[in-house]
């Protein structure tokens, strides 16, 4: 009992001594520090603009485009005014990376689901009409379909049915949570739809899984165009029978100059993704260092504003968001009232 009380009273002046942290070196900053997805980029940027705007005075929040992973790995380094305040993400956070963040103070987190968003795969209005299927994009993208090494060249390699052009897909770096989701949506249902028995070995042996269904190739059919969305947009532009992958948003975005490819047959639109029916949706997320309100100013209004943005009539919408069902913007307004803490028993 005694080594318990200690234990709890050790972990009380430890989270004591982390908020007194992020207030003191949050005292120097008056800016709210974002990091993160390039595809929650222009949401949270618009959320910013029209909070600057509604608030003559208050700073501009500072918001870097770095992807996923890589506002992961700026987040999760610290409390205080010198670590930012928020990571926007395309995926989940990861187990790892959480205990990255507890490992350095900063392990009372906000999770915040804003919205829904579609891996959209697309080409110019002048590509070759590509009608894909999961199948189709493991067996052109993996580094070893079937756990063979890749040596398919063009679209008709991996199917019959599909042009002889040769596999050109822009997407983005390893870094990036549009990339994560790629494998675990697309690739990963390729693998398991073309050979059944892999869907056993991602519990039992997760890294065979990985290696087999997950893995991309890196001998030029992928194309890594970095973290900056519109330069796809000005590739395919130039290169009509490539295809790219961003988020929908961009897709809805430049909706003169591309087209979305279906996958089985469906197209990625707002109402195939808000319905689960397209294959690529996918949840986005803030992550929020609960500390950290307390010490940076506006950073509780800013998100109020965030949630009050994510309906289905609201201005994230108008900008490609798609609005997640009811229960789900309920839970997280929630979260943002009552600053509801992430339980990483959750996290994989």
């Amino acid at each position: 009992m005694i080594r318990s009380i200690a234990l709890i009273g050790a972990t009380s002046l430890l989270l004591a001594a982390c908020q007194d942290q992020a207030s003191m070196a949050g005292a120097g900053r008056d800016r709210i520090s974002v990091v993160g997805s390039s595809t929650v980029y222009p949401f949270t940027t618009l959320v910013a603009e029209q909070f600057v705007a509604a608030n003559p005075g208050v700073p501009a929040p500072v918001i870097e485009s770095t992807g996923t992973g890589g506002g992961m790995n700026l987040f999760c380094k610290g409390l205080g005014g010198q670590y930012p305040d928020i990571a926007d993400a395309s995926r989940r956070i990861k187990a790892s990376e959480y205990r990255r963040c507890a490992a350095n103070g900063a392990g009372e987190l906000m999770e915040i689901q804003i919205g829904l968003d579609g891996v959209a795969f697309a080409e110019a209005n002048d590509g070759p009409k590509l009608q894909l299927t999961p199948i189709d994009l493991y067996k052109a993208l993996a580094a070893e379909p079937g756990g063979q090494r890749n040596h398919a060249k063009t679209w008709r390699d991996v199917n019959p049915e599909l042009p002889a052009i040769a596999i050109q897909v822009y997407g983005p770096p390893s870094t990036s949570g549009t990339r994560d989701a790629v494998a675990e949506l697309i690739l990963a249902r390729g693998c398991e739809q073309m050979m059944p028995a892999m869907a056993a070995i991602r519990d039992t042996h997760p890294d065979d899984f990985a290696k087999t269904c997950m893995r991309v190739r890196d001998d030029g059919p992928y194309i890594d165009a970095g973290e900056n969305d519109n330069l796809i947009v000005q590739k395919l532009q130039a290169n009509p029978n490539a295809i790219g992958i961003f988020g929908y948003s961009y897709l809805e975005e430049n909706k003169d100059r591309l087209n979305g490819v279906p996958l089985n047959g469906i197209e990625p639109t707002y109402e195939t993704i808000a319905s689960g029916r397209y294959p690529g949706s996918r949840p986005l997320f803030l992550y929020v260092k609960k500390a950290h309100l307390s010490a940076i100013p506006n950073l509780r209004a800013f998100l109020n504003a965030y949630a009050q943005s994510w309906a289905p009539d609201g201005p994230l919408v108008r900008r490609g968001l798609i609005s997640a069902p009811a229960d789900v913007r309920a839970r997280s307004a929630a979260i943002v009232q009552r600053q509801t803490l992430l339980d990483p028993k959750t996290l994989s």
